[in-house]
């Protein structure tokens, strides 16, 4: 149901027979999306395989950089606050 070929859309798995990614209809899911309206922007596809979209997304995630930043979630140390009189004088 789902292949990856580099001359297809750079390698993004995509459902058989389409160029409609797995990972595009998945987010469209996960974002409140119903099946009937994704069969309505996307007519080639079946409801068997939206349903499979998030399971393929599960068990192959996306490759790359994480969406999370280390960092993001820990306090700021050492940052100083000048006032600005003090850092334009010479």
């Amino acid at each position: 149901m789902v292949v990856s070929d580099p001359e297809i859309m750079r390698g993004t798995p995509v459902f058989k027979g389409t160029r409609i990614p797995v990972d595009l209809v998945a987010d469209m899911l996960a974002q409140g999306a119903t099946a009937e309206e994704i069969l309505e922007g996307y007519p080639t596809l079946s409801k068997d395989k939206i349903a499979i979209a998030p399971l393929y997304m599960r068990a192959f995630p996306r490759r790359g950089r994480p969406s999370r930043r280390p960092w993001q979630d820990k306090k700021v140390r050492g940052r100083r606050s000048f006032p600005l009189s003090t850092l334009l004088r010479r």
